[in-house]
C-alpha cells in the first residue's frame, strides 16, 4: 500500500522538482539571453550587408588578426545560453502533463539539436578559426571564419536558431492552463511563424542567408527573454502549496 501511493505521488515530485530547477532555468536562460544579445550587437559586423562603409573584411576574410580576441567574446553567452536552454527544456518536458509529454518530448530532442549546432559551430571559432588565423595557417578557412556572410558559420547559426523555433513550436502545446501559460502557448507559437515568414522571405526571395540569420536570432532573443519572465511565473506557481 505504502508502495502504491508513493507509485501515485512520484509524478507529482518529479513535477516540483523540474519547477524549482525550472524557475531557476528560466532567470539564468533570461540573463544570459540578455548578455548575448547585448555583447552580440556591440560587435561590429565586418563584412556582409550590414558592414558599414569601410573597414570591412572581404574575400577571403582572413585579415582579421587585429579583431582578436573582441570579436569572438559574444560567442561565449551565447554557448552558456545554448546549455541552458537544453535545461530548460528538460524541465518543461518534465513539467509537461501525460498527455503532452510527446509534444514536449520533441521539443526537447529540437532544443538538444539546436544546442549541438550552435556549441559546435561557436566552438569551432575558438578552438579552429581563432588559432589558425594567430599562426597564419589560413589557407581553406575561409568556408569556417564567422566573418565569411556564405560559410559554415553563419549557415550553421540559421540552421541553430530555426531549430530552436522548432523546439518552441512543440513546446507551446503543453501550456494550456493560466493566463501566463496561454501567453506563453501563444509567443512559442507565433514565434515559429515569423520565423518562417522570415526564412521564406529573405532566404528563398531574397537569397540572403545572413539576414535571415540576424532576423531569426532577433526572434529567438526576444522569445527567450518574454518567456523567461513567463515561464518563470508559471515554475513558481506550480511550486506552491496550492498549486499540488
Amino acid at each position: 500500500m505504502i508502495d502504491q501511493v508513493s507509485d501515485a505521488e512520484a509524478p507529482a515530485a518529479i513535477r516540483k522538482m523540474a519547477s524549482r530547477l525550472g524557475a531557476w532555468a528560466a532567470v539564468l536562460t533570461l540573463i544570459c539571453t540578455v548578455v548575448f544579445a547585448v555583447f552580440a550587437i556591440a560587435t561590429p559586423a565586418r563584412s556582409g550587408p550590414f558592414c558599414g562603409t569601410w573597414g570591412c573584411v572581404t574575400y577571403p576574410y582572413t585579415a582579421v588578426v587585429q579583431f582578436i580576441p573582441g570579436d569572438y567574446f559574444w560567442l561565449v553567452p551565447g554557448i552558456l545560453l545554448a546549455l541552458l536552454v537544453v535545461i530548460l527544456f528538460a524541465c518543461i518536458h518534465a513539467f509537461a502533463r501525460e498527455g503532452k509529454m510527446l509534444f514536449s518530448r520533441i521539443a526537447l530532442m529540437f532544443a538538444g539539436a539546436y544546442a549541438l549546432v550552435i556549441v559546435a559551430d561557436y566552438f569551432s571559432q575558438f578552438a579552429i578559426v581563432m588559432p589558425s588565423l594567430q599562426r597564419g595557417e589560413t589557407a581553406g578557412l575561409s568556408l569556417f571564419t564567422q566573418y565569411n556572410p556564405h560559410g559554415f558559420f553563419i549557415a550553421g547559426e540559421a540552421l541553430g536558431y530555426f531549430l530552436l523555433s522548432l523546439a518552441f513550436l512543440f513546446a507551446a502545446p503543453v501550456f494550456a492552463g493560466p493566463r501566463a501559460e496561454r501567453a506563453l502557448r501563444w509567443l512559442f507559437a507565433v514565434s515559429f511563424v515569423m520565423a518562417v515568414a522570415a526564412f521564406v522571405d529573405l532566404r528563398i526571395l531574397n537569397n540572403d542567408l545572413v539576414a535571415f540569420e540576424v532576423v531569426i536570432l532577433m526572434i529567438n532573443w526576444i522569445v527567450l527573454i518574454i518567456s523567461g519572465v513567463l515561464l518563470t511565473l508559471v515554475f513558481r506557481q506550480a511550486v506552491r502549496p496550492e498549486a499540488t
